[in-house]
């Protein structure tokens, strides 16, 4: 790191510096986030995209009085860097470290926590209404990508905000496509001319000046249409109400520090275009973006090298092989994602069945819409979606699928604890969310294999069922071949021991095994929270003092929850210890470290058990 990026610990000393510096500023900035990333790992090619762009935010607006608002949010990185968090890059996404996305918390320059797609314009707009209801000249910036334009939201909040006369700035990040060779000098100026408020006082003026001439005023009109038509593509965004400007070279800071300097003075919502390329300045992460969104640890100098170990079979690998198993042997299966393909598995499934493949975009509200209307035809739709995605859709759950009884697979990956994308991220509240709907069912597979045998069986049923599967590898058991399934709602006993009985919803079943094999327990594999095996469960609460539920998941209404209500419908009275996500959400960090703090792992278990029920131990 030279000297130049050294000084810069605020937004205040970015400001101070000369406009010449600014380049070399950036390529400080985009050398130091590479080498930073690449020790820690991180979201990677989004942020090498936002340098340019995020050095002339902070220098151009007064942050934080003026309010920047990242969309997502997982392009930040350069953001924290510049405002007094270089230091800690080291500890990103760690235990007690930096979070991967904006936290209020963490600093006074992130205004509002993102991690899901689509919030900033309804969260900017609101703030820009907030300064204007207090009478404070304030700004409120949102950076939204092309991506998550996509989200019904997104357009929500425009067709809002667009009828207000608020200090908006909406910047739509468009980094999928290429810019065009119009897109260089000669556009640079026009955008910048387009945005000053030259251009703008005399468009107005001229408008009102004709309107006096019907005639007149509908050619001028026209031809002001037709000529920004020759200059920028055709947009919606005015029809919103914004001034819509770009788009522009978003690596350019010749063109980005004068254009927003213009629009910083404009009066009303305004919409600027840039073009961004991902990964830019690191010619792997250009080729690749895909790749090198998320990597590990590497060597900047060599990039990502295939791993030579050979690693166990995940739950997102198992779910992939699946459905493309299942798509083989029913024709009217269909895959659905909102904009997950690789995060869910789908890639091998997308090429071998394209036209049973539907990516809707980052958009889960349409996702279970759509496949409801699937569902309705006969078709027999799989929902891959994360757990902390699906709270996203939960009206159209209930209303368009759960009340009309449809069938359909709810493929929830990542449930659970994510680990290093933190509480944003965890998969803790689908139990508690989605027992109390009528019509569906829900499935906690305890390792890979029975993974595989439970897609099945939810497949086979004529209601909703979904399967929650946590990120990562199970303990590496052996994958059938045969897609087998596996008797509905019920659980088996694992070990049959003394006077307690562990009640295991999921992957936790294997740590539980090691507590009942040291404490001479019985330990149940539950499989299902919804519908309970009541007959298992009398049987096992009639032959044990006492019971524990174990999940990973939220304590709060969620199976250990279920197991309490059955038990009271059975008219059995035992202790029970529940053990599971506690009402607090869970920071990023290691997934063992984050289970072990929890008490989750094996030692926290047997450390509960004993606690609670020393008289039963022995």
């Amino acid at each position: 790191m030279s000297n130049l990026l050294n000084t810069i610990n605020s937004p205040a000393d970015l400001r101070a510096l000369p406009r010449h510096q600014l380049g070399p500023l950036a390529a400080e900035l985009r050398s130091y986030l590479l080498n930073s990333v690449a020790k820690t790992g991180g979201h990677l090619s989004s942020n090498l995209g936002t340098v340019e762009l995020t050095v002339a935010l902070h220098y151009v607006f007064n942050t934080p009085y003026d309010r920047l608002v990242w969309d997502v949010g997982h392009q930040t990185y350069p953001h924290k860097i510049l405002t007094g968090r270089r230091e800690q890059m080291s500890t990103l996404r760690q235990r007690h470290g930096l979070s991967g996305f904006p936290r209020r918390s963490e600093s006074e320059f992130d205004s509002f926590g993102t991690a899901h797609s689509s919030t900033s314009i309804s969260a900017a707009f609101g703030m820009a209404m907030a300064a204007q209801q207090k009478g404070e000249p304030r700004h409120s910036i949102a950076v939204i990508g092309d991506g998550a334009m996509t989200a019904g939201m997104a357009f929500e909040a425009l067709n809002n905000a667009g009828i207000s006369k608020a200090r908006l700035l909406v910047i739509l990040n468009d980094n999928d496509m290429s810019i065009s060779p119009p897109v260089g000098a000669l556009n640079r100026y026009l955008a910048q001319l387009m945005s000053g408020r030259f251009y703008s006082a005399a468009k107005e003026v001229g408008k009102q000046v004709l309107k006096g001439a019907p005639p007149l005023f509908e050619l001028a009109k026209r031809f002001e249409e037709q000529a920004k038509g020759l200059v920028v593509p055709a947009t919606l965004f005015e029809k919103f109400g914004f001034n819509y400007i770009g788009p522009i070279d978003g690596h350019d800071l010749d063109s980005l520090i004068p254009t927003l300097e213009n629009l910083k003075n404009l009066e009303g919502p305004q919409f600027l275009h840039v073009v961004t390329k991902k990964g830019q300045g690191y010619e792997l992460a250009e080729a690749d973006p895909v790749a090198y969104h998320g990597p590990g640890k590497f060597d900047p100098a060599v990039g990502l090298v295939p791993s030579t170990v050979v690693a166990k079979t995940t739950f997102t690998q198992v779910f992939g092989q699946w459905l493309c198993d299942m798509a083989e042997h029913d024709p009217l299966l269909v895959g659905i994602t909102p904009a997950m393909r690789e995060g869910s598995g789908m890639v091998t499934f997308h090429q071998r069945f394209p036209d049973r493949y539907f990516d809707v975009g980052i958009a889960e509200q349409h996702a279970l819409t759509f496949a409801a209307g699937l569902a309705c035809e006969g078709v027999k739709p799989v929902v891959a979606i994360y757990s902390t995605f699906l709270q996203r859709a939960y009206d159209q759950v209930i209303h368009d699928v759960a009340l009309q009884k449809l069938p359909m697979v709810l493929a929830l990956d990542r449930a659970g604890i994510v680990g290093a994308d933190g509480a944003t991220h965890a998969g803790v509240f689908d139990i508690p969310y989605l027992r109390c709907v009528p019509n569906i069912s829900i499935a906690c597979p305890a390792d890979e294999n029975e993974c595989r045998q439970l897609l099945t069986t939810a497949y086979q049923q004529d209601h909703c069922v979904a399967v929650r599967y946590p990120r990562g590898a199970g303990v590496g058991v052996e994958v059938e071949a045969q897609l087998h399934a596996l008797a509905f709602g019920k659980g088996e006993i694992r070990r049959q021991g003394q006077r307690i009985a562990i009640l295991a919803f999921g992957t936790l079943l294997y740590p539980a095994l090691e507590v009942g094999d040291s404490l001479h327990l019985s330990v149940v594999n539950m499989r299902w929270v919804k519908p309970m095996d009541t007959e298992l469960l009398a049987k096992i609460a009639q032959t044990h003092d006492a019971l524990v539920t174990l999940e990973e998941g939220s304590v709060m209404g969620g199976a250990g929850s279920a197991v309490l209500e059955a038990l009271q419908v059975l008219d059995i009275q035992k202790p029970v210890l529940i053990l599971g996500i506690p009402d607090a959400f869970t920071e990023h960090g290691d997934p063992a470290k984050l289970l072990s703090e929890l008490g989750l792992d094996a030692n926290g278990i047997r450390t509960s058990v004993a606690l609670r029920f020393p008289n039963l131990i022995g």
